[in-house]
């Protein structure tokens, strides 16, 4: 009985310690291509924030006009110009189709990972690591990640460094660290789901939602929203992807935010919100596994 108990221990300690944060800083000295050097922390951009937002908006919209059919609470809200601009687009990409038709041809619409398909030329999911015991990792699925593209986010309830997160913090191996402090907590169970889903539902105004909440289960809505699965690289398995900081802007569309997956842990008009993507250091062909740099040195 203890000698189970002990390899059960083993068993999820291998496992956790791909993102156990302690383990990983006391692993560097043997493993320096979990490492990533830049001058400071300003410049630790390997996109720009523009090209950043551009390709969540572009993602964003079509999944918007994707699930037009069920987006009709949000349009009544919505000025007359966003309403039509939406219209115009849905015809262009549905000129066969008249506008009150399609809102009742589900058979029209496509999966959240078709989309990201169509619209970046990849989609990627969760899968079993290719690492031994390291659980589930984010996979290439079809297509190819040119360098340089935003392949995933991470997802989670965003702290401030003053903020309360012990509670969930314990036995939590997708607690991340940015630069300046602020966490993001990216579980999917326990606390730290019920901690998103309150926060979720405080920020609703009316039909708008301000982020979203369907990464907590099994029916994702934004398909970028894994990030928090990528295992770190080793010495055999370099890094292909890096995390990058990304503040939302002020003037983000609000029918868009429904597919943001982060939330702050308390409500500030005044703060921009927090988001971390991953993005491609070189190309990423289909099949292959996304390992990241979980520590970036500033020199």
């Amino acid at each position: 009985m203890p000698g189970r108990l002990m390899r059960g221990l083993w068993q999820r300690w291998r496992r956790y310690r791909y993102r156990f944060v302690p383990w990983i800083a006391l692993n560097l000295s043997h493993n320096p291509r979990t490492l990533r050097y830049v001058p400071e922390e300003s410049k630790d951009k390997v996109i720009s924030d523009e090209d950043v937002l551009g390709t969540l908006l572009k993602v964003f919209q079509a999944l918007f006009i994707n699930d037009f059919s069920k987006q009709s609470d949000i349009l009544t809200v919505l000025p007359e110009p966003v309403k039509s601009k939406y219209q115009d687009l849905l015809s262009v990409q549905h000129p066969r189709v008249k506008q009150l038709e399609y809102r009742h041809q589900q058979q029209n619409t496509f999966t959240p990972e078709e989309i990201l398909y169509k619209t970046l030329g990849f989609s990627v999911a969760r899968e079993p690591s290719s690492l031994i015991s390291a659980g589930k990792g984010v996979f290439v699925t079809k297509g190819l990640v040119q360098k340089g593209a935003v392949v995933s986010m991470y997802p989670g309830t965003v702290y401030q460094k003053y903020e309360p997160i012990f509670f969930q913090s314990i036995g939590n191996p997708f607690i991340f660290r940015c630069l300046d402090g602020v966490l993001i907590d990216g579980n999917d169970k326990g606390i730290s789901k019920v901690v998103y889903r309150s926060c979720h539902g405080r920020d609703r105004l009316g039909p708008l939602k301000m982020s979203d909440s369907t990464w907590l289960t099994s029916e994702v809505h934004n398909p970028l929203a894994i990030g928090q699965y990528v295992n770190n690289c080793s010495n055999d398995r370099a890094a292909n992807v890096c995390y990058q900081e990304f503040d939302v802007p002020a003037v983000f569309p609000i029918e868009l935010k429904q597919y943001l997956p982060n939330i702050a842990y308390s409500y500030d008009r005044q703060s921009p919100l927090r988001c971390v993507v991953l993005v491609a250091l070189r190309d990423i062909e289909q099949g292959e596994e996304l390992f990241s740099n979980y520590y970036t040195i500033v020199s």
